[in-house]
């Protein structure tokens, strides 16, 4: 009788992957990153574990938006304290950081709990065309679409 598989710590090979964002879309490049942080596009994938690879996103500055949203777009933030509110709009953001634009979109998408914190942390995201995670012998990662 054959049995599910379950994939836990012991039997997970992780890879790390370079995606270059020159280009790209912020939402279609955050929805496939955040899939290969899960782990979906492996056979392997079991929804309760990582399954995930290591993902390392160069270029981030240089990333695109669609329609307005260069303007329109805001992101807030909030000390704790009154008025304490802080928005800036998407043009700013990546201009000054874009690291955590793309960080907010991935972080977004991927489950909320301890089990995506621990996916999160597999993510790296670099302004420029250099990064510093060679040693770990990064695999060049061609986006679908």
């Amino acid at each position: 009788m054959r049995t599910t598989f379950m994939a836990n710590e012991a039997n997970i090979e992780r890879k790390w992957l370079v995606v270059d964002a020159e280009g790209q879309r912020l939402g279609r490049l955050s929805s496939e990153v955040a899939a290969i942080l899960r782990g979906k596009h492996k056979p392997t994938y079991t929804p309760h574990a990582d399954t995930g690879d290591n993902v390392i996103i160069i270029n981030a500055e240089k990333i695109e938006l669609t329609g307005n949203k260069i303007n329109d777009k805001m992101y807030y933030n909030h000390s704790g304290h009154p008025g304490g509110m802080r928005e800036r709009n998407a043009d700013e953001m990546r201009t000054k950081y874009p690291q955590e634009m793309l960080e907010r979109a991935i972080k977004g998408m991927l489950p909320k709990g301890p089990l995506g914190r621990k996916m999160a942390k597999k993510l790296h995201v670099y302004r420029g065309p250099e990064h510093n995670n060679q040693a770990q012998k990064p695999e060049v990662y061609e986006l679908r679409g």
